[in-house]
């Protein structure tokens, strides 16, 4: 189950670079065309399972696991602070909304369990989500003004 999804990050630094409302719309448009299938194979594991916060566990333990091996430091042990940061971002912009826009009735209940082993499993990373309207909603031309 979810073989590779690691690969979901490999265009993280250039799709978090200069992110302004006409970038991100054209970004989470090829992410969603590269990488959708991802997210389907998640809701459709929930969608089938008899007991579905434990396939919601299984998917978080499984996605966290993979984008831990791949992002930690073979030198120290474990993933650098600004490595991080921007996995952190990235879920957020793009992992979360994504997994919303499936419109399936199990999104929010992977995405739930994808927070909270996200938080429990790496350091300052008590993140939370929202969906891509919203967010794209809160751009200006930049996002929240800023940058």
């Amino acid at each position: 189950m979810l073989d590779h999804i690691e690969i979901v990050f490999e265009n993280m630094k250039p799709m978090m670079k200069k992110l302004k409302k006409k970038n991100y719309k054209s970004n989470m448009e090829e992410f969603l065309a590269k990488y959708g299938h991802y997210f389907n194979e998640m809701t459709e594991h929930v969608g089938s399972a008899e007991d579905k916060a434990a396939a919601a566990d299984e998917i978080a333990r499984t996605f966290a696991e993979k984008v831990e091996k791949a992002y930690i430091s073979p030198q120290k042990g474990k993933i650098e602070s600004v490595v991080q940061l921007d996995l952190n971002f990235f879920m957020i912009y793009y992992i979360f909304p994504a997994i919303l826009r499936t419109e399936h009735e199990d999104a929010r209940l992977i995405a739930d369990h994808l927070r909270d082993e996200w938080g429990r499993r790496f350091r300052d990373s008590n993140i939370q989500y929202t969906d891509y309207d919203s967010l794209y909603a809160a751009f200006r031309e930049k996002i929240f003004g800023i940058f």
